[in-house]
């Protein structure tokens, strides 16, 4: 190279790096983002332990339903095995009733099941036409956890209904079966609350009010066959 090309770099030659900066080193990826998908791998996770895990879930979800308050608990990991329970649940102790007689059509085990489902889809379908930004699955899962004290309802009725069917039953049954459809709306309406426009929440509550009291109807009209 001629001089005038050379004398930009000519000042390089003069250039030293310190011993005492380390200039090794060793290229190689980072192990961390496969380490933490590890720690929440379930294939080598035993199966008991994935039940359990299940049923853990479920339960908190549960526990959620009984002490209601604006959370996205149930929103957040959103399943199905709960309201499959309960709706299954409520159709067995709707069982064995008047309405298996032949002179009266009552709800058999699965127009109890056609009810609950069809009425949380529904519910749903009227939420995201309204504009709710909570997911289909998300509104099935709340609806159904929700049906908890109504189910616990029909449980306490059948329980009643075997001192008998007087009027002191029927006001037992009465209080329990309003005091389940109130804790089953508001519980309900808590959690979707907030996915819900602020100027239309009247037109999502109002089918979850008529879907939780067809099925508080049917509880408190329950008796047994004779």
């Amino acid at each position: 190279l001629s001089d005038e090309a050379s004398r930009p770099f000519a000042g390089l030659s003069d250039v030293s790096i310190s011993e005492d900066i380390p200039v090794e080193g060793d290229i190689s990826v980072p192990m961390g983002s496969s380490r933490r998908d590890d720690e929440f791998s379930t294939l080598d996770e035993p199966v008991k332990e994935t039940i359990l895990r299940d049923l853990r879930a479920v339960g908190n979800k549960f526990i959620h339903v009984l002490y209601p308050k604006r959370s996205s608990a149930l929103l957040r990991d959103w399943d199905l095995w709960g309201p499959l329970l309960l709706c299954v649940t409520l159709a067995l102790l709707l069982q064995g009733g008047s309405a298996d007689s032949d002179d009266q059509g009552g709800p058999q085990f699965a127009e109890v099941f056609v009810i609950i489902w069809f009425g949380s889809i529904i519910i749903t379908l009227n939420s995201k036409l309204l504009g709710g930004t909570i997911s289909f699955f998300q509104s099935l899962c709340v609806l159904g956890y929700c049906i908890m004290p109504l189910t616990v309802a029909m449980a306490v009725c059948r329980i009643v209904l075997v001192g008998g069917s007087g009027p002191v039953s029927f006001g037992v049954r009465l209080v329990v079966v309003t005091a389940s459809f109130g804790w089953s709306t508001f519980a309900s309406t808590a959690f979707l609350a907030d996915s819900q426009p602020a100027n239309r929440k009247a037109l999502v509550v109002y089918p979850v009010f008529l879907f939780y009291f067809v099925i508080g109807w049917m509880v408190l009209t329950f008796s047994p066959a004779q």
